[in-house]
């Protein structure tokens, strides 16, 4: 069965003794079998709680194995876990939990402070701490914490889930100024890990670090590890020498990292003082990175297959990989417009370049990203027009702008939504622009991407002030704390008189792109 309850049912069959977490705190290891049990326990505490299979509840945490358990009994039980961005605002957060639905929310400890502002006056009957007694007893709640409701409760049987049936719903930016719930079945996750699995040759003796947040798609990789009954541990936050740390404590075999992460651990001071010999798979992605760092990353990490990946959280999340193999030969062969490449499909899955009437464009011609295949979602949560123009004739359009050349590597050359992907994090400017139109002082905004040396790309807004008012970037930086995550807040400004429009009256950011797009440097 392709379900994520049955791959844990196998895993803790197959592989019972093996490890399933390494070191998730000092002394604490699981095998599968004491994995899988807890996590049976776990599903109990929640059917206990009055959850039904098909209901939500939220999760507000940092990277932990805690975490990992309350997916997993999520997948159990049949319950849907609803993964929160940390980094969001109070009301951010707010909107997640009630346009899903979510019944109860979990909570990191580390986290509990922010339960204290009025957004989240709905939700606090229903709050239970994600972690041990003792690390809750500061924050009381009125349920259970995590480790009690393991241990009031006997081990729940999985739920014989049919495929097509959701397994997660995760948040994704929205070009409106709202968040889109996307909707991924127990089809789409295990479909993605074996395409994962075959593709990059997972085995049941790697090791999975958790660096990517899991509230984020990319965490999903690490499907391929509980399906092939390999390992899993967790790095709470990023931090340089805490990753060197962790890969050579944990013996990691296999992780990813955004290029500036990636670029940040090798310009760490500590990088030479760690052995990182146990390294064989190095993904790199959520953007293309430099040549030059390319280059040091393969002489950096030798043992270590670098690859790039690229998908979106429709998809569970990997599309294309863009093979060790394949960067080795476009270094070879002198062809550097390969490392630009996004690379090649996975197994199952179909893509296409289209134009604006959806019919495949000639081989190099540019177009928007069509694809197909068991690991894309069946659609967004409660919005249904939305659904209708982006799922056609069986077919998900990305958004995504590219070319196919005519050995079948991907190249993206634009980001039809506008997109702005910085430090890893996709910021939408609509969503930006929004809370800037909520500014007294603001007669309009329009929100850019420009080049930046260490996150790849900086927030930039363009903002025209009403007529006789005074603003200055740090009082409209102070505005958007308040309402968005502080990676959504421009980093740099230019106020100006009037925006470039277009004859409709719409802001041509192309030009804008051209006035201020040099800009750089972090």
């Amino acid at each position: 069965m392709l379900t994520m309850s049955s791959a844990l049912d196998r895993a803790r069959r197959t592989h019972p003794n093996r490890p399933a977490i390494i070191e998730a705190a000092p002394g604490v290891n699981q095998s599968w079998a004491e994995h899988v049990d807890r996590v049976a326990r776990l599903a109990a505490g929640l059917r206990a709680q009055g959850l039904e299979p098909g209901q939500r509840f939220g999760i507000l945490s940092r990277n932990t194995h805690r975490q990992c358990e309350l997916l997993h009994a999520g997948y159990w039980s049949g319950i849907v876990p609803v993964p929160i961005n940390v980094r969001l605002a109070a009301p951010e957060i707010a909107f997640v939990l009630k346009d899903a639905g979510c019944r109860l929310l979990a909570v990191d400890p580390a986290l509990a402070g922010m339960l204290g502002k009025p957004e989240f006056e709905p939700w606090k009957a229903g709050v239970f701490m994600l972690g041990s007694v003792e690390e809750s007893k500061d924050h009381p709640s009125r349920l259970p914490c995590h480790d009690e409701l393991i241990g009031s409760s006997g081990p729940a049987d999985s739920r014989d889930a049919a495929e097509d049936e959701d397994a997660i719903l995760l948040y994704t930016g929205g070009t409106t100024g709202r968040g889109k719930g996307v909707r991924l079945t127990h089809r789409n996750i295990v479909s993605n890990g074996l395409q994962v699995a075959t593709t990059l040759g997972i085995r049941n003796d790697d090791v999975y670090l958790h660096v990517a947040p899991m509230f984020h798609s990319a965490d999903l990789l690490a499907t391929a590890l509980t399906l092939t009954g390999g390992a899993h541990a967790y790095l709470p936050g990023f931090d340089p020498a805490a990753w060197l740390a962790a890969i050579e404590r944990t013996r990691t075999t296999f992780t990813m990292l955004a290029p500036t992460m990636l670029i940040m651990v090798l310009q760490s001071p500590e990088f030479a003082k760690h052995d990182l010999s146990s390294l064989r798979i190095q993904v790199y992605g959520s953007a293309p990175m430099a040549e030059a760092w390319i280059r040091r990353t393969l002489e950096a990490l030798p043992r270590a297959a670098v690859t790039q990946g690229y998908g979106l959280t429709e998809t569970a999340p990997i599309l294309t990989f863009l093979e060790h193999r394949h960067h080795r030969d476009a270094i070879d062969a002198g062809n550097l417009e390969r490392l630009t490449a996004a690379g090649k499909t996975l197994p199952g899955v179909d893509l296409r370049i289209v134009d604006e009437t959806g019919i495949e464009v000639a081989s190099g011609a540019s177009g928007e990203v069509v694809v197909r295949g068991p690991n894309i979602t069946p659609g967004y949560h409660g919005l249904a027009e939305v659904n209708a123009a982006t799922f056609r004739n069986g077919w998900f359009h990305t958004g995504d702008v590219g070319r196919v050349d005519a050995e079948g590597f991907l190249y993206l050359l634009d980001r039809k939504k506008d997109i702005i992907v910085t430090g890893g994090e996709n910021v939408y400017s609509s969503e930006v622009e929004a809370v800037l139109f909520q500014h007294p002082l603001i007669a309009e905004a329009a929100v850019i991407g420009v080049p930046d040396d260490l996150y790849g790309e900086a927030v930039f807004a363009v903002v025209v002030p009403k007529p006789g008012a005074s603003l200055d970037a740090e009082e409209v930086a102070a505005h958007c704390r308040k309402l968005i995550g502080g990676y959504k807040i421009p980093r740099r400004m230019a106020f100006v008189d009037a925006l470039p429009k277009s004859a409709l009256g719409k802001a041509l950011k192309s030009e804008l792109r051209l006035r201020f797009g040099g800009t750089s440097g972090s």
